[in-house]
C-alpha cells in the first residue's frame, strides 16, 4: 500500500544523504508536500535493485502520476550512494527475462512520466541506478557522485538504455566508458550527457524542500545548482579519438550502410575490437597501453557486443524504447552464457576479481557466437512490451 500524505517523515540534516524513515520496506514512498518522494531502501547493498523493487517502483510512480503530485523526488538511503545497480545474484539464479523486462518497463516509465522525475545521483550510481535516473526529466549529480556502466566486468553489456546515453556522448567516449567499465565524476557525467545539473550535496535538502513547496522543478534546481567541475574524460579525447577512429572507422563499426545485416554488424564489431585492442597495445602512449590492460580484464564477448550495440544505436538513431527492446533481446542471451555466471562468481560472490572468461581473448572469439547473440528476435523469444 502506498503511504498517504500523513506518513511521518524523519528529520534530515542539510548535509546528509537520504535519512528515510526506519522501515524494512525496500522502497519507501511518501507524499512530501507537492511532490512524491521515493527512496530506494536497501543501503547495505548500495540499494541494489531486485524484482520486488522494480514492481513496487512501477506502481508507486504510476500512483504519483495520478494523485496530483507535481514531481517525483527519487533518491537512495544510506551513506554510500543512490544505487550500485541491479541485483545480479537474483538475475543469475532467477528468470532473467522476467526480471529485466520488468526493469526496462520501469525505466521507460521514468522517461515518459507525465510529471517530472528528479533523479538524485548522489554517491555511487551504476548500472540499473543509471537506468532509473539517466532517463529522468532532471538528473542531479553532486561532488560525491560516481557513475559507471560496469557490466563488461560480469559478462554482460550496458543495458537499461545505457547504450543510448553512451552513443550520444561526445566523440567515441561512450565506447571508451563501456569497454573499460569507466567511472565518471559529476563533471564527466554532465559533459557526457548522463546528468543535467551539479548541486553540492549540502544543498540537496534545500532543493527538496523547495520542490515540496510547489516550485517549478527546473527553476528550483537552477536556484541551487553550480557550474559543473571540469571533465577529466573530455581531455581523454585527445589521444583516444584518433585510435578509435582508425580502429572502428570514422562512421562507426556497422555504420548503417545499405544492405547491412545483423551478421555483418556482428562481424564488423569483432573486426573493430581486434583492431582496437591491437592499436591500444602498440601505441607508444602509456595511457593507451594502460587502457588496453583494463580492456583485457573485461569479458571479451561483452566488449564486442557492446561495440556493436553502440554502433547500431548511433547509426540507426534508435529511441529509448528501441534500445530497451534491444537490451532485452541481447542481455537475456548473455545472461544464459557461462561468462555471466563466471563474472558474478568472480566479482560478486567469491570476489576474487579474477574471472576465467571463455574464450579469454578478443582474438579467439567465434564469429558465429557473436552473430547468434546479435541476431534478430527469434520466434520463441518475447519482445519487450512498452
Amino acid at each position: 500500500m502506498r503511504p498517504d500524505a500523513s506518513t511521518p517523515h524523519a528529520s534530515e540534516s542539510d548535509t546528509s544523504r537520504s535519512d528515510a524513515p526506519q522501515s524494512d520496506a525496500l522502497i519507501l514512498t511518501r507524499r512530501d508536500g507537492a511532490i512524491t518522494r521515493i527512496t530506494l531502501n536497501r543501503p547495505r547493498a548500495i540499494n541494489a535493485l531486485n524484482l520486488e523493487m522494480f514492481e513496487t517502483l512501477t506502481r508507486d510512480l504510476a500512483a504519483a502520476n495520478a494523485d496530483g503530485s507535481s514531481a517525483v523526488w527519487l533518491d537512495g538511503a544510506g551513506d554510500r550512494g543512490f544505487c550500485g545497480g541491479g541485483d545480479v545474484k537474483e538475475i543469475s539464479t532467477g528468470d532473467p527475462r522476467q526480471i529485466l523486462s520488468t526493469e526496462y518497463v520501469l525505466d521507460h516509465a521514468v522517461a515518459t512520466s507525465g510529471i517530472p522525475v528528479v533523479g538524485i545521483m548522489d554517491g555511487i550510481t551504476m548500472g540499473g541506478g543509471i537506468g532509473l535516473t539517466g532517463h529522468a526529466a532532471i538528473r542531479v549529480v553532486t561532488e560525491r557522485s560516481r557513475l559507471a556502466m560496469p557490466e563488461a566486468r560480469i559478462g554482460i553489456v550496458p543495458d537499461v538504455g545505457g547504450h543510448l546515453l553512451l552513443a550520444r556522448a561526445p566523440g567515441r567516449l561512450g565506447e571508451l566508458l563501456a569497454i573499460t567499465s569507466g567511472e565518471m565524476d559529476a563533471g564527466d557525467a554532465i559533459a557526457l550527457g548522463f546528468a543535467d545539473a551539479y548541486v553540492p550535496s549540502d544543498r540537496l535538502e534545500r532543493l527538496r524542500r523547495t520542490l515540496a513547496s510547489g516550485e517549478d522543478p527546473e527553476t528550483a534546481v537552477a536556484g541551487v545548482a553550480e557550474p559543473a567541475p571540469p571533465s577529466r574524460m573530455l581531455q581523454e579525447m585527445t589521444w583516444w579519438e584518433p585510435i578509435a577512429a582508425l580502429a572502428l572507422g570514422n562512421g562507426g563499426i556497422g555504420g548503417g550502410g545499405i544492405g547491412e545485416t545483423a551478421d555483418s554488424r556482428a562481424d564488423a564489431a569483432l573486426d573493430g575490437a581486434v583492431r582496437l585492442i591491437a592499436a591500444l597495445e602498440h601505441d607508444p602512449n602509456p595511457i593507451a597501453q594502460g587502457v588496453a590492460s583494463v580492456v583485457r580484464a573485461m569479458c571479451p564477448t561483452s566488449i564486442v557486443v557492446t561495440l556493436a550495440q553502440i554502433a547500431r544505436t548511433r547509426a540507426d538513431a534508435l529511441s529509448l524504447a528501441e534500445v530497451l527492446a534491444d537490451d532485452l533481446r541481447v542481455v537475456v542471451r548473455l545472461a544464459h552464457r557461462p561468462d555471466f555466471a563466471e563474472g558474478v562468481r568472480a566479482q560478486v560472490i567469491e570476489k576474487d576479481r579474477n574471472p576465467a572468461w571463455n574464450p579469454g581473448r578478443i582474438e579467439d572469439l567465434d564469429p558465429a557466437e557473436i552473430r547468434r547473440i546479435l541476431a534478430p528476435l527469434h520466434d520463441d523469444e518475447v519482445a519487450l512490451a512498452l
